[in-house]
């Protein structure tokens, strides 16, 4: 170490050298890199648009992965945009699902300069162009004007759920301090532990008449919005078991750790494929254990072997603590009687049942309850569970099993709106090679930065390299950026928000 003529202030000095030199060919560059990604898979999409006087102000994108896994898991989407990270201050949306392992996927991707209705419009209309099988079921976001209105344009028949976590946090702030002190455990209650609609109604009209809140506006607000945020209203919808957008924030702590907030457009991407390239590892690694490996069953009943065989390990884990579960209420349900039941267990404890019609009836089209797990999660509850056993039902029935959380979920083909069919890759052996060259450059840009020589010599070598590839390709020459389309006149960056280097003012 006492070798080393240089302190971590060179190298940032150094790196804010290098982006002033790559300064106003921003957006060249990143439509260059959407081009040659397109040209080796042709279901690669992106769209540029420009603010109408050539200058960049917006762009999406979704690669064939991130497209083929929207045919298999594309019920469900998590949009958030708190997430602003490049020195341009342009939000980077991504709109992200849930896989059958239970991870976080990403389906598509934006750079918006505004956050306007139109924005959000332009957006969703382009992911409609991209994405195979229609509109979402539900879209997972925060509460946010502009957003909502576009979806409502967008995805007419979307259900759009507003995130739970967002809104409950904000209590503490919009309630006086000694009305949310003493009565927010009530509102919890009447928020998570109600089945139905009229039970929630009448608890949150109760708290909040106590609490002398009936003409709070904030309130009267969120209570207007309950079909939206409430489980007992929203729990019908399926949304893979999610009700807040927390999904999309543990993805931007995640990306966190390649970008930050001095990258430029084009290091952005390049460190978000990087990070992406990890997530889609740990996606591999599940894949693999799944289909070498069957999860050990801790009941040894036909359905759980059934299931073990079918879901991936981590909804199997889901699926038998349902199953364990279901023994208790099995215990209780061998004293009833009746041909219809439903458990309520919000009003009962021990697992207590109640009779009600058109809820449950053997060999039905549909066996529901009212905590709807099912519907909402889409792995059978419990209490169905403990109703299969009361009538000696083995074998969970197919219509009950989902095939995006099956291991075998992403089997069969995908195809655009136009019938060409998405793959991952034109070539198989395209994603080794890119793996092993990026490990490579990530090694020669690293060297490089140890000294100006070497930031100097690699520049002039890519330079170099640029020109000898340009010659290897039949680069189209359009005059669109994005569906299957390209361009050569690009247009100009968008305007940098004025920042300094953080180590160009150390002593």
């Amino acid at each position: 170490m006492d070798k080393i003529d240089f302190i971590k202030k060179d190298i940032n000095n150094l790196e804010c050298s290098v982006n002033g030199k790559l300064r106003n060919h921003d957006v060249e560059l990143v439509t260059e890199y959407f081009m040659a990604e397109q040209k080796k898979n042709e279901a690669f999409y992106f769209k540029i648009e420009g603010d109408g006087h050539d200058r960049f102000s917006r762009c999406f994108w979704a690669d064939a992965t991130s497209r083929r896994a929207y045919g298999f898991y594309g019920d469900v989407v998590v949009f958030d945009t708190t997430f602003n990270t490049n020195r341009y201050d342009l939000t980077f949306a991504p709109m992200l699902g849930v896989n059958n392992h239970g991870q976080t996927i990403v389906l598509a991707c934006a750079f918006l300069s505004k956050e306007t209705t139109e924005s959000f419009v332009w957006m969703f209309e382009e992911f409609k162009k991209a994405m195979p099988g229609g509109e979402p079921k539900t879209i997972i976001t925060d509460q946010d004007a502009a957003m909502a209105i576009a979806i409502s344009i967008a995805f007419p028949t979307t259900f759009h759920r507003l995130c739970i976590w967002h809104i409950t946090s904000k209590f503490s702030v919009k309630l006086p301090r000694d009305a949310y002190k003493e009565y927010w455990r009530e509102f919890q209650k009447a928020i998570w532990d109600t089945d139905n609609k009229d039970e929630f109604d009448a608890k949150w009209n109760i708290v909040v008449t106590k609490a002398g809140l009936t003409d709070h506006p904030w309130l009267s607000s969120m209570f207007d919005l309950r079909k939206s945020w409430v489980p007992a209203y929203a729990r019908q919808f399926f949304a893979a078991g999610m009700s807040s957008s927390q999904r999309a924030e543990g993805s931007h702590g995640f990306f966190k750790q390649y970008i930050s907030r001095t990258n430029s457009l084009m290091d952005f991407i390049i460190r978000f494929e990087k990070a992406l390239s990890h997530q889609r590892e740990k996606v591999l690694v599940a894949d693999h254990v799944d289909a070498f490996e069957v999860a050990q069953c801790i009941l040894p009943m036909p359905m759980n072997k059934q299931m073990a065989t079918l879901y991936t390990r981590t909804m199997f884990q889901k699926f038998e603590q349902e199953l364990i579960q279901s023994t208790a209420c099995f215990v209780e349900l061998k004293t009833e009687d009746a041909s219809k039941v439903v458990f309520n267990v919000s009003e009962r404890k021990n697992w207590e049942t109640r009779v009600a019609e058109d809820v449950y009836v053997k060999d039905s089209d549909h066996a529901s309850c009212s905590c709807k797990r099912f519907e909402f999660v889409g792995i059978i509850c419990k209490h169905i569970l403990a109703l299969f056993r009361r009538d000696q039902i083995e074998y969970m029935p197919d219509k009950y099993i989902l095939k995006r959380w099956k291991k075998t979920a992403k089997s069969g083909l995908v195809s655009d709106a136009n019938g060409n069919e998405i793959k991952d890759c034109a070539d198989p052996g395209l994603l080794i090679k890119r793996s092993t060259m990026s490990r490579l450059a990530s090694d020669v840009v690293e060297d490089a930065l140890m000294s100006e020589e070497g930031c100097e010599l690699l520049s002039e070598t890519l330079k170099s390299l640029q020109v000898k590839l340009k010659l290897l390709k039949d680069g189209p020459s359009n005059n669109e950026v994005g569906g299957s389309s390209s361009q050569t006149q690009y247009m100009k960056d968008p305007k940098r928000v004025r920042r300094q280097c953080p180590a160009l003012n150390t002593p």
